[in-house]
């Protein structure tokens, strides 16, 4: 490109060193803010280190990793790990059994059988169960899931781990569907048309072309969703109940890892008391187990990612 004189070279060069300030400033404000995520991180894992480490200098990491019984507020204190636990198990794997199905097949409908102009109204409606509060979702559990359930058996307690299970279930749903769903729009039109040109039926074509293609992404999805319902907290909080038990029986009262770090933080154990300290064990090993799922994850997308050109 040619210029008339200096001022065109001078106005360029302004330009140039004005875009140049520009990108730096962003690339800086950019660099900013992931270290700020990083020594975040960074500050919670190790609060939850320090504090982990001064409740284990007084109890013994293999009562609390192998115990039964878990009563750090009681005079006669144990603190073995597995009751909350078992609560937090049951809780996430009956979201799971709710969410999972259910969320798997909304994706398929709306990717493949769904017509534009449904999918632009089920979507955002499916999605709407994503912003109801947490804490409505809880009483939702207590005040209508478990008078449902006690009438149909009375075996079933007023606070039990079933219905926060249920309702935890749904709540997740939209996570699942909504994330399958993008994965499975994103598996490019030319294996469909492939398919369908053999002979495959739409149904063949949903679950062994368009599933199998976007497996990397719905089992993130399903991690995910799985993760967020382990640190749910106001849910079984409310609908769970406080009790302990190292049980697998569904009907009865439990009590979740993230349910008895809320019942200590609402002032149950005075600061700085070893009861006190037992939150931070508890953090811990919710952070440990979500660690280990998120990498679980990360091997599983990983292994099953299809790269398509």
């Amino acid at each position: 490109m040619k210029f008339l004189g200096p001022i065109g070279f001078v106005s360029v060069s302004k330009l140039r060193l004005k875009r140049y300030f520009t990108e730096r400033i962003i690339r800086i404000s950019l660099l900013l803010c992931s270290v700020v995520s990083i020594l975040t991180t960074i500050g919670i894992v190790s609060v939850l280190i320090f504090e982990a480490g001064l409740f284990f200098a007084e109890v013994s990491i293999i009562e609390f990793v192998t115990g039964t019984k878990w009563t750090p507020l009681f005079s006669s204190k144990h603190f073995g790990i597995w009751p909350l636990l078992t609560g937090t198990l049951l809780t996430s794997f009956g979201a799971m059994l709710v969410a999972l199905p259910l969320g798997l097949l909304s994706a398929i409908y709306l990717s493949e059988y769904a017509p534009n102009s449904v999918r632009q109204i089920l979507k955002p409606i499916l999605e709407i169960l994503a912003g109801i509060p947490t804490v409505v979702y809880g009483f939702f559990a207590l005040l209508f899931v478990t008078p449902l359930l006690r009438s149909i058996s009375d075996d079933v307690a007023i606070f039990n781990a079933i219905s926060p299970a249920i309702v935890m279930g749904i709540m997740i749903l939209p996570m699942v569907s909504s994330l399958s769903e993008d994965a499975m729009r994103a598996v490019p039109r030319s294996l469909r048309e492939g398919a369908y040109a053999l002979g495959a039926t739409r149904m063949e074509v949903a679950t062994k072309v368009v599933v199998p293609a976007a497996l990397s992404g719905i089992v993130a999805a399903f991690i995910l969703a799985v993760s967020r319902a382990i640190g749910e907290t106001m849910i079984v909080a409310i609908a769970a109940g406080s009790n302990p038990n190292f049980t697998f029986n569904p009907l009865v009262p439990i009590q979740t890892m993230t349910g008895y770090i809320v019942q200590v933080v609402l002032g149950d154990a005075p600061t700085g008391t070893l009861a006190h300290k037992t939150i931070f064990a508890v953090g811990i090993s919710l952070f440990l187990i979500t660690l280990v799922m998120n990498l679980l994850s990360q091997i599983v997308v990983g292994k099953f990612r299809e790269v398509y050109e």
